[in-house]
């Protein structure tokens, strides 16, 4: 540590509560601190953070805040030599930025800077401002006061302090900062890129415990206090930290279909049940996840943390873990989809963060938003993360900087190509779809509940020069890309967009186009697999060849998993050609309703009900039902379970809450069973004061 006062006595500053043995006839004449106190109102406004269920006092980086310090007689800025000291750690050092003296005048200063502010009789309020590179986390404050022959300590032992990042992630746009940091509620967007669903998500970020928990994950990590200012190495960390691959993280991934031992990643409705489990259990990884969970849960982090993040999906997702840029479907010498032998696969859509953070380790016009990506895919420095990347950096083809830039630029810029296998066994590419990956990239609009697309901040307009260019930049940088040269085929397939109930039968029918002035005759076949929303197939519900198929709800309803998506892919062959055609669709069938309703006067501390209603629509029973509702602000989280609900019966749950602050909110609710997922409902409501 290094010495507050010259001459004086050096002194190990522990986190225990310190007060050294004084002389009190010596002490009485000089200044003694009586107490101090933080002005918790006027410093959670001016820092934004007046939101967090906290007893302690949060605060951003490199905002002011305020003390009031009580003396025993009126301070004598020119006799009286005292300093606020944080600490932080077991082991506070200097050196290593776990010990900051703050002084009161310009003359004495370190990496933090204080000033007076007012003085008033015995009263001192003292002005605090942290360095953009301090560490966040908890901090205790001690109140060191300068004697002949040693220094005396106040610390009062329920005071902390919580520092939150701003400068290096600090956005210029205030609506965007009170979306991306602020806004507890969020919208995931899921389901094909023609035919958009959405979900409410609570983040929850200022709910009590989530702050705590959101440090406690940094903690298990066992990351190096002094790494924790710099937002690179935050968000890296928590990056890996959120799935429990290979560090036991936050969450377990299961996209198997059966989570008997957990609760399934669709019956979720925000974070904070799983962040307070996660920290309440000391670290035992919480069950189960897929992609929006994690993103949804990455987020609450980031948004906690005072870093602005958004959850994005990318429709049609690579998962490329080669760099080729390539998704290969392999075909029979008849067109045939082969499925045996096509291993690749594309999400129908994938959900990663966003994040807003200055790169200083990149050249200029990489900082802004980076992708950072906690869903286990890849290893990344030998650990299951991603990011953070450069969406900059990802759009123009610099994919040589750092994080996993290559992988981010193969899930939205990979080909997709179609091989013919010969008799004897030889591939030969019979056509090349450019443009199915990245078809769209979505995130919540600013301050309200539409969508954003945010292709172009991605790539550029397929086929367009700038388009190419980019290309052969990241080629350069060891990315392949398929070039062969094909004919351009005169005949086209189409398969429509279609709007499908659960349960309901439906027509699958194939549009061509002829482009030549002959006539063309077609060979095809249409194969329908319900696939997970990775795009893994779990059965095949039809196989024909006609140019209309017929989709009857009892061929499929026993086989849909959870994201209720069925692919289909055209295939054939024209045979005045030879060319090979090609369509594919994915078709999601829509799942009933909840209707959430409220009831009551909207108003603070007011008593409130709540009731979800749900009809089953089906010729069957679902059976261990299990429904959630909760809403940021207004309603904690709650639960109850039906064992049964026979077909045509209804169920009304209703709840009482009492709303804890004022401004405009959602009650989010969920439905889930084995023989019925994804079923969401949610109604807005605005608390008056």
């Amino acid at each position: 540590m290094t010495k507050l006062f010259k001459n004086e006595t050096k002194i190990k500053i522990k986190t225990e509560n310190i007060k050294t043995k004084v002389n009190w006839r010596i002490l009485t004449k000089f200044i003694v601190v009586h107490n101090y106190f933080v002005l918790f109102k006027i410093n959670k406004q001016g820092h934004n953070t007046h939101l967090y269920s906290s007893d302690f006092l949060i605060v951003r980086r490199t905002l002011e805040f305020q003390i009031k310090i009580t003396f025993d007689r009126p301070y004598k800025p020119a006799e009286d030599k005292f300093a606020v000291e944080f600490v932080i750690g077991p082991s506070p050092q200097y050196s290593k930025g776990t010990y900051i003296p703050v002084f009161p005048n310009e003359e004495r200063q370190s990496v933090w800077r204080g000033r007076i502010v007012e003085t008033s009789d015995n009263v001192v309020t003292m002005g605090i401002t942290t360095s953009p590179e301090c560490i966040v986390g908890k901090y205790m404050i001690y109140i060191g006061v300068k004697l002949p022959y040693n220094i005396y300590y106040l610390k009062h032992t329920q005071s902390r302090y919580v520092f939150l990042n701003s400068d290096p992630v600090f956005l210029d746009d205030e609506e965007e900062r009170e979306e991306c940091v602020m806004n507890e509620l969020g919208i995931i967007y899921h389901g094909a890129y023609d035919d958009v669903s959405e979900r409410a998500w609570n983040y929850g970020q200022f709910e009590f415990g989530v702050l705590d928990a959101c440090l406690f994950i940094m903690d298990k990590a066992d990351m190096p206090l002094s790494n924790r200012g710099d937002v690179i190495k935050v968000t890296r960390v928590a990056s890996a930290m959120l799935n429990s691959r290979d560090d036991d993280g936050v969450l377990v991934g299961n996209w198997s279909g059966d989570y008997t031992y957990g609760v399934p990643p669709t019956s979720w409705t925000g974070s904070v049940e799983i962040l307070l489990d996660y920290a309440g259990s000391r670290g035992t990884p919480v069950c189960y996840a897929q992609c929006w969970v994690y993103a949804a849960v990455f987020n609450t982090f980031l948004r906690c943390l005072g870093i602005p993040g958004r959850v994005v999906t990318n429709f049609f997702s690579a998962h490329d873990n080669d760099g080729n840029l390539k998704m290969d479907i392999i075909l029979d010498e008849n067109g045939k989809l082969d499925r045996n032998r096509t291993k690749d696969s594309i999400w129908n859509y994938h959900c990663w963060n966003e994040c807003f953070m200055a790169r200083s380790d990149l050249p200029p016009g990489f900082g802004g938003w980076q992708v950072v990506d906690a869903t286990p895919q890849e290893t990344s420095d030998g650990m299951f993360r991603c990011g953070p990347a450069s969406v900059a950096a990802v759009k123009h083809g610099q994919i040589c900087y750092p994080f996993d830039a290559p992988f981010v630029f193969a899930e939205v810029n990979s080909d997709v190509i179609f091989y013919r296998r010969q008799k004897d066994g030889t591939l030969e590419v019979v056509k090349v779809n450019p443009t199915h990956v990245g078809r769209m990239v979505l995130t919540k609009a600013v301050l309200h509940d539409g969508r954003r697309d945010i292709t172009d901040q991605y790539k550029f307009p397929e086929g367009s020069p700038e388009e190419r260019r980019v290309l052969e930049k990241a080629e350069e940088f060891g990315c392949q890309r398929e070039k062969a040269s094909l004919p351009q085929s005169d005949v086209e397939v189409e398969i429509p967009t279609l709007d499908v109930r659960v349960g309901d039968n439906f027509d699958v029918t194939l549009q061509f186009k002829n482009h030549s002035d002959q006539r063309r005759t077609a060979d095809v076949y249409v194969t329908g697999t319900v696939v997970y929303y990775t795009g893994v197939p779990s059965a095949e519900v039809v196989f024909k060849t006609p140019k209309k198929v017929l989709v009857r709800g009892e061929d499929y309803m026993h086989k849909l998993v959870e994201q209720a998506n069925i692919h289909f892919i055209a295939t054939g062959k024209i045979k005045e050609t030879g060319q090979i055609i090609t369509a594919m669709k994915v078709i999601t069938i829509h799942n009933p309703k909840l209707i959430v309703k409220v009831t009551g006067s909207p108003r603070v501390s007011e008593e409130m009900y709540v009731s979800v209603e749900f009809t089953n629509p089906f010729k069957f029973s679902l059976e261990n039902v299990d429904l959630r509702m909760e809403g940021p602000g207004i309603m904690p989280f709650k639960r109850k379970q039906y064992s049964l609900i026979a077909p045509g019966t209804s169920i009304m749950w209703t709840e009482t809450f009492s709303p804890r602050r004022a401004g405009s909110t959602k009650l989010i609710a969920s439905l889930d069973c084995a023989a019925l997922r994804q079923v969401y409902g949610e109604t807005e409501l605005t608390i008056q004061q």
